[in-house]
């Protein structure tokens, strides 16, 4: 599903935000990436969705190039790619249901399918009975289950997660969480940027560590630590 070959990108005054990356997410996994801050976290993730592109080495998404991939199909790029944000990003005066529908009526479904689909989404992610709500007048956690019903939408083959338990309280990002891994089970590739120690213990899923720019870690099956015991996000 994604792939880095020798992935460099360097910024102004010689900064790099990644160093000689080179790994690969199959799909169906699930993954979290960790690392302090400034460790290449974002960066990783601008160059999956081609907001950046990467000064050497290849970037693979979904078998395409993108140091090769036109401008003109970036757009297409990013609707088989769902992502969800610690800030949700939600229009504050649309209604839950008008913010996913949004989603769908920017890549051209027809109103059949966006009445169909958009309670259907919701539903999945347990907000019914709460389609007319506005973002204000929901929790934190259902605003999140708004934001990830809005990337799932479109069907994408991978969702990324950026930090999608950051303003949340521990119970309710262990239901985001378990959402998140409800919707890998159907086969969408999921990729979870994080600092939440005690969410990539207990799920004990593969975890990428990053630290400079370099992977530092790569481990199946793993917790927040490696086992000397360091913190390595």
């Amino acid at each position: 599903m994604v792939e880095f070959r020798g992935v460099t990108k360097t910024y102004g005054g010689g900064a790099r935000g990644l160093d000689g990356v080179s790994l690969r997410i199959g799909t169906g996994e699930f993954v979290f990436l960790v690392g302090p801050s400034g460790s290449g976290k974002s960066t990783f993730i601008r160059l999956i969705i081609r907001e950046l592109r990467a000064t050497s080495g290849e970037v693979i998404v979904g078998g395409r190039d993108l140091s090769t991939l036109r401008r003109s199909k970036v757009p297409y790029l990013r609707r088989a790619i769902g992502c969800v944000f610690q800030d949700f990003r939600l229009l504050p005066d649309r209604t839950a249901a008008e913010n996913v529908a949004y989603a769908l009526q920017v890549t051209g479904h027809s109103q059949k399918d966006v009445r169909r689909c958009v309670p259907e989404i919701l539903s999945l992610v347990g907000l019914d009975g709460k389609f007319d709500r506005l973002p204000r007048e929901l929790s934190g956690g259902e605003q999140q289950r708004v934001s990830i019903a809005r990337a799932l939408v479109n069907h994408p083959r991978l969702l990324i997660a950026d930090e999608p338990t950051g303003n949340l309280d521990p119970e309710t990002s262990l239901g985001i969480m378990d959402l998140l891994l409800r919707i890998n089970r159907t086969g969408t590739t999921v990729l979870v940027a994080t600092h939440d120690q005690h969410t990539v213990d207990r799920m004990q899923m593969r975890v990428i560590a990053l630290d400079e720019g370099r992977v530092v870690r790569d481990e199946e099956s793993a917790g927040y630590h490696d086992e000397t015991g360091e913190v390595l996000a």
